[in-house]
């Protein structure tokens, strides 16, 4: 070996290292966004849209998405469907790496990865084609043959309850068959990840509920990994999963299970990010007073956290616990 020069890392060394560290973040999700950032540039100033957020989901996860306006619900959604391209982090779907690829690839991304369904029914689908040709207008940009894509078209517009609507436009339809219609476009080329932008924003209780069971159909039946950005909290409240996002960073997660009893039990978690930071909710923060800093301490199986009561603000303190026991 040359003076100076190191030696060449042994592989062995390496693998035993990286087993030490556990599994790669987000080993075997659909969906992994880790520390992702979007900045845009309107009129010279920076906006921060995304910082940092962490997401993980599952295949064949059904999760909702909820969040004031503003807190980069849709951001998040432009960018997993190859819409809009992150700005640093990673966003990885189905195995595509969405901040690396070319422009190409993202095409072929948006075309078969993923399906999309807008919030606005008019921006699903095209006017002046019927809701069978509509459904089978991504099949024919990917070459399928003609009668493969009638009989798809078909068998997706029969088990979202909307077969008898396929010679009909879209103008001839109700908004609620336009969504399920949509529906049926966004997975005719069998996407891995389906994404839908507030589905049911534009329709009464009764339709959304009828284009959630849709959704949530596709989901069961064809195992397609689904994310619903909502408002709405009928949808929101019968996912098994409700991420909220909070200031560009994921906050909370409400997660459901059915008991063998048949009740349906719901827990709410606040979201420990890879740095450690969490997002306490406004709500327990507003009712004790919580600005600034809060005081720790570790205990035997939980973290306590409490109001900074002191007089003093600088920015050096213990977080310990004193020994009067707070």
């Amino acid at each position: 070996m040359s003076p100076g020069r190191a030696a060449a890392p042994d592989l062995a060394e390496l693998e035993r290292r990286a087993a030490e560290r556990g599994p790669a973040f987000g080993e075997g999700a659909h969906i992994v966004c880790d520390n992702l950032v979007r900045i845009y540039k309107t009129d010279g100033v920076e906006v921060v849209a995304l910082q940092g957020l962490d997401l993980l989901v599952d295949p064949g996860e059904l999760v909702a998405i909820v969040g004031a306006s503003g807190s980069g619900k849709s951001t998040l959604l432009n960018i997993l469907s190859g819409l809009d391209v992150p700005t640093a982090g990673v966003a990885r779907v189905a195995g595509s790496d969405l901040l690396t690829m070319a422009s190409k690839e993202r095409l072929r991304f948006r075309r078969e990865q993923v399906g999309f369904i807008w919030q606005q029914t008019e921006r699903n689908l095209l006017p002046y084609l019927t809701a069978a040709q509509n459904v089978e207008l991504p099949m024919r940009f990917a070459g399928r043959a003609r009668r493969a894509r009638v009989s798809r078209a078909s068998e997706l517009l029969g088990m979202l309850g909307v077969g008898d609507c396929a010679g009909r436009r879209p103008a001839e339809l109700s908004g609620g068959q336009q969504q399920r219609v949509a529906i049926a476009v966004a997975v005719a080329n069998e996407p891995h990840v389906v994404l839908a932008d507030e589905p049911t924003g534009e329709l009464d209780s009764t339709t959304a509920e009828e284009v959630f069971g849709a959704l949530r159909r596709v989901n069961r039946e064809l195992g397609t990994t689904t994310i619903v950005v909502t408002h709405d909290a009928q949808v929101s409240e019968r996912v098994d999963r409700t991420v909220g996002i909070r200031d560009g960073r994921t906050s909370s997660e409400v997660r459901r299970r059915d008991e063998a009893d048949g009740t349906r039990v719901s827990e709410e978690y606040a979201v420990l990010d890879r740095a450690g930071r969490v997002q306490l909710p406004r709500a327990f923060t507003q009712a004790l007073d919580m600005r600034d800093r809060v005081r720790l301490a570790l205990e035997s199986d939980h973290v306590g956290v409490w109001p900074d009561r002191s007089t003093g603000r600088s920015t050096g303190r213990s977080t310990e616990r004193t020994e009067e026991g707070e």
